[in-house]
C-alpha cells in the first residue's frame, strides 16, 4: 500500500528557502513563457515544448527530475482546469498567477536510501540532503517520493513521504453491509440490522466552538490595531499558531473517529460500508447565522476520505448513498411517514414510534442502500456509545503517528456503554 508520512524538517530556514525558491522560479517561468506565446503568437505550446524551452533557461541547484516536477505542475493545473470545464464548471480558470515559492519535489530517481536515512540528490557537483528517518519508517519497502512543504499556519517547513511498505490489503471478514450516517453532532453512527454503535466526540464541536470564538477575539484585536505595525504582527503571528494548531487537534480527531468507524465495520464482518453523502449540504442554502457556521465547520470530508483509505485497508469497500428523506421517514415497516424530527429524538406521531434520530438515519440509510427507499428495515434492539476521543481515558493512537501516553485512571480502550 502506498502512504503518504509528515516528519519534522531540520534543514535550516534559508536553505529550505532556496530549493522552494528556486522550484518557484522554474514553474513560473514556465507560466511566464507559456501565455508570453499564446498571447503574442496565437500559439499553445504543448507540454514537451515548454519543457525543453525551460531547460534550455534554467539553471536551479536541484536535480533535474525535480526541475521536471515543477515544470509538470504547470501543465497538470492545465490539465485539471480543462477536465472542470469539460465536467460542467465553466468558471475553472487556468494558472496565471507566479509563484515565488513551490513545493520542491525529489523523485525517486533522485533518492537513495541508506539504512536509516536517504540521500536526496541536488544536481551535478551539489551536496545531497541527508534525511534520517523515524524507526517506524526504516524497513518500508521502498520512497516513491519526498516533498519539501511550507505550512503557513505553523510557520514551520516538513517532509512528505510518500512510501509503498509492501502490506498489502486484507480480506474482508463477511458479507456484510454496514451503513454510516455523519452528523454534525455526533460524528458517526455505524451499524446494520442488528446492532448500532454511536461514535461520540463531544470535543470535536467543544473545539470547532472554541477555536471560532478565539478568532473572534484575535479579529476584533487586529482591527483596532493600525496594518503593519508591531503589534499588529504580533497578533498576526498568534493568530496562524492558534489555526495551526487547530488543525492539528482536529486531524487528530478526524483520525479517531475514522478509525472507530472502520473497526465496527471489522466487527460486524462487513464487506461494504454505506456512507450517507452529505457533500452538498452546504451548498445554496441560508440556514441562519449559527446554523450556517455550524455546518460550515463540519469536517464530513475529512473524516469520509480517512474512513475510506482505512476500509479499503481492511478489504471494505466503501459507497456512496443519497439521504434524501432519510431522517425524517419513520424506520417501521408498517408506517413509513415523513415527520420532521425536533430535538435529538424522532417521534413518529403516526405510530408513536421513539429513537435516536441519527439511528434513525443511519438505519434508514442501510434501507435506502438494499431495497432503494427508506423505511424497509426497523431501527435495531441494541444501540451503543463509543469514545474514541476522550481526554480522560485516552490520549494518542497510531493513526496520527503519536505515542499512547499512559494515563492515571481507567483502561486506555474506548469506552463502550449498551442501551435499548
Amino acid at each position: 500500500m502506498i502512504r503518504t508520512h509528515i516528519i519534522p524538517c531540520q534543514l535550516a530556514k534559508e536553505q529550505a528557502d532556496a530549493f522552494n525558491l528556486a522550484s518557484g522560479r522554474v514553474y513560473t517561468g514556465v507560466l511566464i513563457s507559456h501565455w508570453r506565446v499564446v498571447r503574442k503568437k496565437r500559439i499553445w505550446l504543448s507540454e514537451k515544448a515548454g519543457t525543453r524551452w525551460s531547460d534550455h533557461r534554467t539553471t536551479a541547484s536541484l536535480h533535474a527530475h525535480s526541475i521536471d516536477a515543477a515544470q509538470q505542475g504547470f501543465y497538470k493545473a492545465c490539465r485539471t482546469t480543462r477536465a472542470l470545464r469539460k465536467a460542467g464548471y465553466p468558471e475553472a480558470k487556468y494558472p496565471h498567477w507566479p509563484k515565488k515559492f513551490r513545493t520542491t519535489i525529489w523523485k525517486n530517481t533522485a533518492i537513495k536510501h541508506e539504512g536509516q536515512a536517504l540521500l536526496l540528490s541536488n544536481g551535478r557537483g551539489n551536496e545531497p540532503i541527508t534525511l534520517l528517518l523515524p524507526n517506524h519508517l526504516g524497513d518500508v519497502l521502498r520512497v516513491l517520493e519526498v516533498r519539501l512543504v511550507y505550512d503557513k499556519r505553523a510557520r514551520r517547513y516538513t517532509w512528505h513521504l510518500v512510501v509503498e511498505n509492501g502490506k498489502q490489503s486484507k480480506a474482508a471478514l463477511g458479507s456484510n453491509v454496514v451503513s454510516v450516517d455523519l452528523g454534525e453532532v455526533h460524528p458517526a453512527v455505524v451499524g446494520d440490522e442488528h446492532e448500532s454503535v454511536m461514535v461520540t466526540c463531544r470535543e470535536r464541536r467543544h473545539e470547532q466552538q472554541g477555536h471560532a470564538k478565539r478568532l473572534a477575539t484575535l479579529s476584533r484585536a487586529l482591527s483596532r490595531k493600525k496594518k503593519g505595525s508591531r503589534r499588529y504582527k504580533k497578533l498576526v503571528r498568534a493568530k496562524s499558531r492558534m489555526k495551526a494548531k487547530h488543525k492539528r487537534v482536529m486531524r487528530d480527531m478526524e483520525h479517531k473517529v475514522s478509525r472507530a468507524i472502520v473497526e465496527v465495520a471489522v466487527e460486524r464482518a462487513a464487506n461494504t460500508l454505506v456512507i450517507g453523502d452529505v457533500r452538498d449540504i452546504a451548498d445554496e442554502v441560508a440556514l441562519g447565522k449559527r446554523t450556517n457556521q455550524k455546518i460550515s465547520g463540519w469536517n464530513h470530508g475529512k473524516i469520509r476520505a480517512y474512513t475510506t483509505y482505512k476500509a479499503e485497508a481492511e478489504g471494505i469497500v466503501v459507497v456512496l448513498q443519497e439521504e434524501h428523506y432519510t431522517s425524517q421517514t419513520c424506520p417501521t415497516p408498517s408506517c413509513r411517514q415523513r415527520h420532521k424530527p425536533r430535538g435529538r429524538t424522532y417521534r413518529c406521531p403516526s405510530c408513536g414510534f421513539q429513537s435516536h434520530r441519527d439511528v434513525v438515519g443511519q438505519v434508514n440509510i442501510l434501507s435506502s442502500f438494499k431495497y432503494g427507499a427508506p423505511g424497509h428495515i426497523p431501527t435495531p434492539p441494541i444501540i451503543k456509545h463509543r469514545m474514541p476521543h476522550n481526554l480522560r481515558l485516552m490520549r494518542r493512537r497510531r493513526d496520527t503517528g503519536q505515542a499512547l501516553a499512559p494515563v492515571a485512571r481507567r483502561s486506555s480502550g474506548p469506552r463502550e456503554a449498551a442501551g435499548l
